[in-house]
């Protein structure tokens, strides 16, 4: 294999856990929405644009992994970096969650001021900090067994998870 095909192979790998987890988290933010948004009248993002922002949140955190102070606490129970990358992650998530939303009520307004001060005077808080705390405790389970897994080894965790796994026949 080439050295292209073999860093897109190992690019792709890295990129499938945290991207199927986004994917499921965010379909299940955008059931929760539907179920609260029901009847507004609001429109609600398609599979397609949430599995967009799936694979662009995964990239952010492979990204995010690269820089120096990601793991902060590298001589310290696992809890500390657990709640360092949480907060980080956390705080991305918040600003996008507001981002996305700030997107649409631009497009009413015309204008991004015009379209701030709209989606303030509009945006249903216990709906959107309803969405936060869900996100926050996924984001904490997302944290948490990453940090396990880095601890122990990819492996000892599928073997723990999943089984041993089984030896193929003559070896």
């Amino acid at each position: 294999m080439s050295k292209v095909g073999a860093k897109i192979k190992a690019e792709f790998r890295e990129l499938l856990p945290p991207a199927i987890f986004f994917f499921v988290v965010l379909h299940l933010v955008a059931i929760l929405r539907v179920l609260m948004l029901q009847g507004t009248g609001i429109a609600l993002a398609t599979s397609a644009s949430i599995t967009l922002a799936a694979l662009i949140l995964a990239k952010a955190v492979l990204i995010a992994d690269l820089l120096p102070f990601i793991n902060r606490y590298p001589d310290k129970p696992l809890a500390y970096n657990v709640a360092w990358k949480t907060a980080i992650y956390v705080l991305i998530a918040v600003l996008l969650h507001y981002l996305e939303r700030l997107v649409d009520f631009w497009r009413e307004a015309g204008g991004l001021v015009a379209g701030n001060q709209k989606l303030l005077a509009e945006i249903v808080w216990p709906h959107f900090w309803a969405i936060q705390i869900l996100l926050v405790v996924l984001i904490l389970m997302y944290c948490t067994i990453r940090e396990v897994i880095r601890e122990i080894g990819a492996d000892r965790m599928r073997q723990m998870f999943f089984g041993p796994t089984q030896k193929t026949r003559g070896s």
